[in-house]
């Protein structure tokens, strides 16, 4: 894997090409639990974090980051990578 050192070949680009050391360091360290962790379809944001709350037949509830509750088809919920693969 290559460090930060080696980044500086995309010059200034770089920020946008890879998270710094400390913000990988600090998102490996959270809490993330793959059972509910998920990204939801959004009309403005086209896809928002979210946490999946209740599963009913083909219809999942999820509290968004942004402290909305959304309730959408199955097919509308997609899993979270671990933040370790960011």
């Amino acid at each position: 894997m290559s460090g930060d050192g080696e980044m500086s070949i995309f010059g200034p680009a770089a920020q946008y090409l890879r998270k710094s050391e400390k913000e990988r360091i600090e998102a490996q360290s959270m809490p993330f639990d793959a059972k509910t962790a998920s990204y939801v379809s959004d009309d403005k944001e086209l896809y928002v974090k979210g946490l999946v709350q209740n599963k009913d037949g083909d219809k999942v509830t999820v509290q968004t980051l942004d402290d909305r509750t959304v309730v959408v088809k199955e097919d509308q919920v997609f899993p979270m990578n671990p933040p370790k693969f960011d």
